[in-house]
């Protein structure tokens, strides 16, 4: 490990209307024992109380923008098009870093990879542990880690900022998604930082609307994959699935 390897990270993060979890999100940045960080909040011109908690921190985040927008990748763009670090991360609001020394011990794993990532804990409503994500983060990420699964969460992925491109528009609930295997397939080293990373709380806009999330999915996973496999890929999912629901039920009954 190369001593002298300290890249600056631009963190963003996207608020909308979150008075209730967003402290929680700027608290687990801000707190960070590495120091080479860039905060940029981009608000989506909050009513509910959001924008005082920001300027409230406002000392500490180097970017803050609240204004109107489209919706999330509209100002995650805007954050993307801010950002001056040499890596961006994406913590939205209700998600969390997950512990203070967590970006000094990914930059600590390895020196100048394309990308780094790791693994993810889900939160419930109530800020409990719901475990590890369902999809197990890979052992070596490749284009093909995602062919069952989002296998990495956004929350969890520094992607080198020269490999990303802008959020598509045509996708509004999964062009995350998109975004990370398009760096994927131009990244020469992954690195995976064998450590927790992220906290996630669950139930965000592609749960809500679950079916249209993954109608975006299977187009974008048609994208990077080609038809058929993908069309094999998700009889793959749907019976993981299927084994998956019957596992827990059994579980709770």
């Amino acid at each position: 490990m190369e001593q002298d390897f300290k890249p600056s990270l631009s963190v963003i993060t996207v608020v909308y209307n979150n008075v209730k979890h967003i402290e929680r999100t700027i608290k687990s940045v801000i707190n960070q024992s590495y120091p080479n960080i860039e905060y940029v909040v981009i608000d989506g011109a909050s009513t509910d109380g959001t924008f005082n908690i920001l300027k409230k921190y406002h000392d500490k985040i180097d970017v803050l923008i609240s204004e109107p927008d489209q919706g999330i990748y509209e100002a995650m763009n805007k954050g993307l098009d801010l950002a001056k670090g040499d890596y961006v991360l994406f913590m939205n609001s209700g998600d969390e870093v997950f512990a203070t020394d967590t970006i000094e011990k990914v930059f600590n794993s390895m020196a100048y990879a394309d990308i780094y990532y790791g693994e993810t804990e889900m939160l419930n409503k109530l800020l409990q542990s719901e475990g590890r994500r369902r999809h197990q983060t890979p052992e070596q990420l490749t284009l093909s880690s995602f062919k069952y699964g989002m296998s990495v969460s956004h929350q969890a992925i520094y992607i080198r900022k020269s490999l990303t491109k802008s959020f598509d528009s045509k996708y509004q609930l999964s062009a995350d998604i998109d975004w990370i295997l398009d760096a994927i397939s131009k990244a020469k080293t992954t690195v995976n930082t064998q450590q927790y990373v992220a906290k996630y709380l669950i139930g965000g806009m592609s749960k809500q609307k679950h079916r249209e999330s993954l109608m975006e999915r299977y187009e974008i996973f048609k994208k990077y994959y080609g038809f058929l496999p993908n069309l094999f890929n998700h009889l793959v999912i749907a019976s993981k699935l299927g084994i998956y629901y019957l596992k827990n039920q059994k579980t709770n009954d």
